[in-house]
């Protein structure tokens, strides 16, 4: 953990201020709308733990980068990106959708 350089340092300090931010997100919106309810609101708390995810995988991964657990990250962070992916096809679907619902001149 010592022998980490200062870029490496500053990209473990962004990633824990990203992790942070994703998280307070998902709680703000927890405790101000039902999110669960509607296909955009899961989209949107899931993409931003998904992203959280794989902002956290980049803070521990840079403090214990060698062993099992570094293995276990890289398979967390595989599932983050692809829950990324997943996630961003879905959201391309609700806004084709919402284009077809909306009338045109709106």
């Amino acid at each position: 953990m010592k022998d980490l350089t200062v870029d490496q340092w500053i990209n473990v300090a962004s990633s824990l201020l990203a992790t942070t931010v994703c998280a307070v997100f998902i709680a703000t919106y927890t405790l101000k709308a039902p999110w669960w309810i509607s296909r955009i609101g899961r989209n949107l708390v899931g993409f931003a733990a998904a992203v959280g995810l794989f902002c956290l995988y980049t803070v521990l991964v840079s403090l214990w980068p060698d062993g099992c657990f570094a293995v276990v990250m890289r398979g967390v962070r595989t599932a983050a990106v692809l829950a990324i992916s997943a996630l961003m096809v879905q959201r391309t679907r609700l806004l084709l959708q919402a284009q077809r619902e909306q009338p045109p001149g709106d």
